[in-house]
């Protein structure tokens, strides 16, 4: 969780990634920022992150990109 917290905040340290749960919902990220984390993610983890995967659910807070990772990891 801690190195996923340092990408999203090296994107953008102005957001309280963990505690906004409507990240996407209320406009906080764009469509750039998800291929900016996207990338990030997947080289820091090396995993694959499919089109099936981009959607609001997976990206809209922290806890659930955690999970989309660990999913992913597994």
């Amino acid at each position: 969780m801690e190195t996923l917290l340092e990408i999203l905040n090296g994107l953008h340290p102005d957001i309280d990634f963990q505690s906004t749960q409507a990240l996407i919902d209320d406009g906080i990220l764009d469509s750039f920022d998800i291929i900016a984390i996207i990338a990030e993610i997947s080289d820091t983890f090396d995993i694959t992150i499919t089109a099936n995967e981009i959607i609001p659910e997976n990206f809209n807070s922290v806890d659930a990109l955690y999970a989309l990772v660990e999913r992913l990891r597994d």
